[in-house]
């Protein structure tokens, strides 16, 4: 197999891939994406539009003999989650993606690889490129901001697109056929993190969590991994309490729908009890490699000197910050009790930052269920009030209902059985789509996901399977030909 990805079968869809690869895309940067997009479209002497937000609209003509057929959406996202490894120098702003070949999987230098949602953004790109393959009159939607907020679906003007069956095409699993998903919210923390000056006879140490798996806080909620804001906030609770350790600043995770990976933080110990801190750090260490051993297994925590700082936190409000970090929940809080094996609502400890006086803390919260979502939400802003910081709710996005009776599920179902002589898996996901919004400004829109295996999104392991590629090619070729 060649280790050139442009050279990597089916080559329409890989070249395609590699060209969006190189334009950075970051969510709410994907001015340069929208235009990639839009300039493909006119260039193929297509119909092509862009709204106020930087959604993408191509229309393409059914082919020969496919001209009475009905409309189909075929509909991705353009922007990409940017992560990177702490050790890995590069500039998301300006460079593209490096993906590479490793034996069957496809992957980036370091970083994320942005098959999340590039694969279904190229696959729509071969497919309006194409003068061969046969399909109903086409509509591309390639919306913006669906990893921050989903504000690109949410601002689609209604009617905008003319057909009523839409094929999304990121879901992650080439075995899976996505009929419905969860919605969520951002929970924002902002407030005051009061100072005093730091006390005398103490030396300064960094504390460096990182090596954790991560991965994307829906599709991965469920599997256990490590929170690096929850387990850093359980180190500085210990070092505060057995040694008198004073918190100078935090610094953990990043965006709100990844599973934190890393945090750091800064402490003055008590010159007499620098020994006991060392090994309170070397015995956190090794509960943390012991309880995640088997999903988190290059954990690391380090503890450096560093220069020293003038100001810590106020007593009181280091104790009561501590407190609600250590309480807020990360992870599921109750699982379907009527899709077994369905996460239904869960949130996502996603940024701890304490800088000069300064508190941030951002959560995401998933439900299927809205009235759950809200609760859940209230239930963490009261947490945080308590303490005296300010909370708002942002981004709300709603879930997909299924509807595994709709005459596309049938369709595609039945043609899945006939590509691959075996059943799909036909469920919802923890993870959000942006069916549930499209559907909700386009009434009566047939919907259904599907997508190759994606493995490690949201985070630098991302990967994505070239023999999975074939086949979701093979599928959405076939589904054209079909629909």
């Amino acid at each position: 197999m060649s280790t050139n990805i442009r050279e990597l079968q089916p080559k329409e869809l890989w070249n395609h891939f590699a060209d969006l690869s190189a334009v950075p895309r970051g969510s709410r940067k994907e001015e340069r994406a929208s235009r990639f997009a839009a300039d493909f479209g006119l260039q193929l002497g297509l119909e092509t539009s862009v709204d106020e937000l930087g959604n993408v609209l191509i229309r393409k003509p059914a082919s020969p003999g496919h001209e009475n057929r009905p409309p189909v959406v075929l509909q991705g996202h353009l922007d990409m989650v940017h992560q990177k490894n702490s050790e890995t120098a590069f500039d998301f702003e300006t460079e593209g993606i490096r993906p590479r070949v490793e034996g069957d999987q496809v992957k980036a230098e370091g970083t994320t690889l942005g098959a999340d949602n590039g694969i279904g953004v190229a696959a729509a790109m071969a497919v309006l490129a194409s003068k061969d393959l046969p399909h109903p009159p086409l509509e591309v939607l390639l919306t913006v901001d669906e990893e921050m907020g989903m504000t690109g679906a949410n601002g689609l003007e209604p009617g905008w697109l003319q057909g009523r069956r839409l094929l999304n095409l990121d879901s992650e699993d080439d075995t899976e056929l996505t009929i419905g998903c969860a919605g969520g919210m951002d929970i924002l923390v902002r407030g005051q993190a009061p100072t005093v000056e730091a006390p005398a006879d103490h030396d300064f140490f960094e504390i460096r969590l990182s090596g954790l798996t991560g991965g994307h806080s829906g599709i991965d909620i469920h599997r256990g991994r490590a929170n690096a804001n929850k387990l850093m906030n359980r180190l500085l609770q210990a070092a505060v309490r057995e040694v008198g350790a004073r918190v100078c600043g935090i610094d953990g995770g990043g965006l709100r729908n990844v599973i934190p990976r890393e945090s750091k933080a800064v402490l003055a110990v008590p010159r007499q009890a620098v020994a006991g801190f060392a090994a309170l750090v070397e015995s956190h260490l090794a509960l943390f490699q012991e309880e995640y051993r088997l999903t988190d297994p290059l954990l690391r925590l380090e503890s450096h000197p560093t220069r020293p700082r003038s100001q810590v936190l106020e007593p009181g409000f280091q104790t009561r910050l501590l407190a609600a970090v250590y309480t807020v929940l990360s992870g599921i809080h109750r699982m379907s009790p009527a899709v077994p094996g369905l996460v239904q609502t869960s949130n996502n400890l996603a940024r701890v930052l304490v800088d000069e006086g300064q508190l941030r803390i951002d959560c995401l919260s998933r439900s299927s269920v809205d009235s759950e979502k809200h609760d859940l939400a209230t239930g963490i802003r009261a947490l945080f009030e308590m303490i005296g910081a300010q909370v708002q709710f942002e981004g709300e996005y709603t879930g997909w209902a299924p509807n595994p009776d709709s005459d596309l599920v049938r369709r595609m179902s039945g043609l899945y059985r006939e590509v691959f002589g075996e059943d799909p898996k036909v469920l919802a996901c923890h993870a959000g789509v942006e069916c549930g919004i499209i559907g909700s400004s386009h009434p009566g829109m047939e919907m259904i996901s599907f997508g190759p295996n994606i493995r490690g999104a949201h985070s630098p392991d991302e990967t994505v399977q070239i023999s999975s590629v074939q086949r979701f090619w093979r599928f959405l070729t076939a589904a054209l030909e079909k629909l």
